[in-house]
């Protein structure tokens, strides 16, 4: 008789919809490419439910993935969208050893799965990644987990998750970064202040932006960047014309991962003013980059060299005129985590 190939099968909101798509669910993708580095002979298969935007099967750097494309739709059609993973699932319980169920966020995906799972006696985990600590997230009522089924992205969301919901995850792993996709080192940093992210609500770029335009006093010449897109795109644009930053602050829109990257390796200082982060990657990848890093959030309980945390705009914007100042900036890498461990640390908890 066959034996049926060991596999681990991750649902997720959404995955990339091929190779060369590197800005879907960052962190997460370069998470399930370190899965197959460190357990080359593991079957993995990520079923996807509404990105990419089509039904479809395909192969990923090794890993299969199930799109259901649901497209994110509302009522009737996001339950059929659950109806058709539960289908899915009954499949590949049938064709593979499933050794456990692992999903991305707090949400559909972890209502599915943790259901699935318990129906069929399977390892399951939860890894809550950010905005799904809240208080108002009601999957926690539908599903009520047990601290032993949940994984926290840090020791922030832990906190988080136990506040507002009183249940302590049982696991504190970070997701990591990829080292190796950092470039040599640039001989001179000539970015200033450099930014990253969604152009949401959420992540307060306005102080970004006038964060710049309050260091344009010392330094008329300064050189700042932001990397990103959303709804707020064009109120941050006129708000940076309005105050004259038309020389000093340049808007790249959505870039590929690497050029980002590269983009870290050149700045003195990276800017994260979100006023709610469960443990940004892009934290740890301007860490390593050797950037100063300041933030309104402290993800973990340890202090980390070349991370400020501050509480008001004010002491933001005093901080980085400081590190400024500093004549001889230290610029040595400082890495958090790797995702290869962060693989190790959860595929330990399925074997």
């Amino acid at each position: 008789m066959k034996t049926k190939p060991e596999t681990l099968v991750i649902l997720s909101p959404g995955f990339p919809k091929n190779e060369a798509d590197t800005t879907c669910v960052t962190a997460m993708q370069l998470f399930v490419k370190a899965l197959k580095e460190v357990c080359p002979g593991l079957n993995i298969i990520v079923l996807a439910f509404h990105y990419p935007f089509i039904s479809k099967e395909y192969k990923w750097f090794g890993a299969k993935v199930i799109s259901i494309g649901g497209k994110d739709k509302g009522r009737l059609f996001r339950l059929l969208t659950w109806i058709k993973a539960w289908m899915i699932l009954r499949k590949l319980n049938k064709k593979y050893r499933l050794m456990g169920l692992l999903c991305f966020w707090f949400g559909e995906c972890a209502l599915v799965g943790n259901y699935f799972a318990k129906t069929h006696r399977l390892n399951h985990y939860s890894w809550l990644l950010g905005q799904d600590a809240k208080r108002s997230n009601k999957y926690f009522k539908w599903i009520r987990p047990k601290g032993e089924s949940l994984i926290a992205l840090s020791d922030f969301i832990s906190k988080e998750v136990k506040k507002n919901h009183g249940v302590s995850p049982l696991q504190v792993i970070p997701v990591g970064i990829d080292t190796s996709l950092f470039g040599p080192v640039p001989l001179k940093r000539d970015i200033d202040v450099l930014g990253a992210g969604s152009f949401i609500p959420l992540k307060q770029y306005y102080l970004f932006v006038q964060a710049i335009s309050f260091l344009k006093e010392t330094f008329p010449d300064i050189k700042a960047v932001i990397c990103g897109n959303g709804p707020e795109t064009e109120q941050l644009k006129s708000m940076a014309a309005s105050l004259h930053l038309e020389k000093n602050l340049t808007f790249t829109g959505e870039l590929p991962h690497n050029e980002v990257l590269a983009l870290m390796q050149r700045s003195k200082v990276f800017l994260h003013p979100s006023n709610y982060e469960g443990f940004s990657t892009v934290l740890s990848e301007a860490l390593y980059s050797g950037a100063h890093v300041v933030s309104f959030c402290k993800p973990m309980a340890k202090n980390f060299r070349h991370h400020y945390v501050v509480k008001a705009s004010e002491e933001m914007n005093s901080k980085i005129l400081t590190i400024l100042k500093t004549k001889r900036l230290d610029y040595q890498a400082v890495l958090v985590c790797s995702v290869q461990q962060a693989a190790k640390n959860i595929i330990s908890l399925f074997v």
